[in-house]
């Protein structure tokens, strides 16, 4: 039952972090947003850890890890990612995205040589086929033109981030690694990498008092990084790295969703078959076989 609370947290948050991020974008530097987010959700976490006395230190070989954690998570992957926006649709973005799953499998199968099972990699195919389908016009008038290329290949790059991030993390927690307190120095260790990348990038340090653009920063601080990350690890260290990743197969449905309240997107035969087909993937990968029971 855990397993699904944090699931069903981990694609609500996420998914409807997409929409926040679209109000990012624009008159502050994707570089000086992302400080000034994982700042607040840094100082959040150490808050919250020090207050419920959690375990905060590590020998030094795991700060090592924790740092690529944090580098590949809280720096790279959202540095690409922000970037992308200005030039795709953050549907878009969420679709390429959602083939984290797939990547996860297929890094495991070569770094770790953990070949996936055949009804994980069917539960991934359906999804990604679901997705496929639910957002096929966009993708067809995308792929019909040569603009946006450059998106495409940074939302790549950064969903290749997240998955390898992922496996760390995994890593980390399977070395005994407390995951509120690994989180947390990974907080730290990407924004200040993300902060010395800005002032050697002479990056302008200018902000937005509109509205949107402050509320979209603390949901994205608050909710996005702090609550939505320590559930995703949550579940990470319950049900493995390769079907937590698969989260992020269900981000485009959850987008689809708000925008028919909100940007009145109306729903076609290829868009519920796509959520369907995406639905029957989730079950195959969370469904446990026989001998993971």
């Amino acid at each position: 039952m855990l397993n699904i609370v944090l699931y069903v947290l981990v694609v609500l948050i996420w998914g409807s972090s997409w929409l926040a991020i679209k109000f990012q974008i624009g008159v502050v530097p994707p570089e000086a947003s992302l400080v000034y987010r994982f700042v607040i959700s840094a100082v959040a976490m150490f808050g919250w850890v020090v207050i419920l006395r959690l375990p905060l230190r590590f020998s030094a070989r795991d700060h090592l890890f924790i740092a690529l954690q944090g580098a590949l998570i809280f720096c790279i992957n959202y540095f690409l990612f922000y970037h992308a926006a200005a030039s795709l649709s953050t549907g878009l973005i969420a679709v390429v995205m959602s083939t984290a799953s797939i990547m996860t499998m297929l890094a495991s199968a070569v770094i770790l040589r953990r070949a996936p099972s055949l009804r994980m990699l069917c539960g991934a195919g359906l999804g990604a086929a679901g997705i496929g389908l639910v957002f096929w016009p966009d993708l067809a008038g995308f792929l019909s033109g040569k603009a946006g290329l450059t998106g495409l290949f940074l939302s790549i790059a950064g969903t290749a981030s997240f998955s390898l991030g992922g496996m760390v993390a995994a890593r980390n927690q399977a070395s005994g690694l407390s995951v509120r307190g690994g989180t947390t120095w990974a907080m730290a260790y990407g924004v200040a990498l993300m902060g010395v990348y800005s002032v050697f990038n002479q990056t302008e340090f200018t902000f937005d008092p509109h509205p949107l653009y402050v509320g979209s920063l603390l949901y994205l601080s608050l909710l996005g990084t702090v609550v939505g990350f320590a559930c995703y690890f949550a579940l990470l260290a319950r049900i493995g790295a390769e079907r937590s990743a698969y989260t992020t197969v269900l981000f485009p449905v959850v987008a689809l969703t708000l925008s028919t309240f909100f940007e009145g997107y109306h729903w076609s035969v290829l868009g519920v078959l796509g959520v369907m087909l995406t639905l029957l993937g989730n079950m195959l990968v969370l469904t446990p076989q026989r001998d993971e029971a």
